[in-house]
């Protein structure tokens, strides 16, 4: 048995779940969103309440299916209610950010600036040195995040870079701290 597939996600008021075509749509205060079912899972709703199931609950493939999609579910009834948000912070001695449009201008090192488009479903604001970004697609924000953060890692001499603000970065002695410890 899944323990996250046969827990029961509740529909909160102003939110609505369907199931139409091997598709779910959760429509919401925050937006819409739709994900493709596997044909293995099938989604019942009943009495503003959500259950998946799966036919063969022995099979390991079904039964992570199961946990999976539950969760997915889960992510979307509260992305259209509360949103997500990642918080990523640039730091470095002349690196910065800017929003330009609707585009993200990261001045991070490059001998040009990096232009990043972002997409429709994802908000970004940028203060100081803090990038924020908002969505109610918790698996596109998550993209979005990540391919802002490659744009330049974090290293681990002088911790310049793009990092998330709830991340840490395991710092290593230089050169000359490996000389006078030797």
């Amino acid at each position: 048995m899944s323990r996250i597939g046969k827990q029961i996600i509740a529909i909160p008021s102003g939110v609505e779940v369907s199931v139409k075509e091997g598709k779910v749509f959760v429509k919401g205060p925050k937006g819409q969103l739709e994900r493709e079912l596997h044909k293995l899972v099938t989604v019942n709703i009943t009495d503003n309440k959500v259950t998946v199931d799966v036919v063969n609950k022995e099979s390991k493939l079904e039964r992570s299916l199961w946990g999976t999609f539950a969760a997915h579910i889960k992510n979307m009834v509260l992305g259209v209610t509360k949103g997500f948000k990642k918080q990523l912070e640039i730091n470095g001695v002349g690196y910065k950010a800017a929003m330009q449009g609707k585009d993200l201008k990261l001045d991070v090192g490059y001998s040009n600036p990096v232009i990043y488009k972002i997409p429709e479903k994802v908000t970004a604001s940028v203060e100081k040195n803090m990038i924020s970004l908002e969505s109610a697609d918790k698996e596109l924000l998550g993209k979005v995040a990540s391919e802002i953060r490659v744009i330049r890692k974090p290293e681990p001499y002088k911790g310049k870079g793009i990092k998330y603000v709830e991340e840490t970065i395991r710092r290593k002695a230089g050169k000359s701290a490996a000389k006078a410890a030797a």
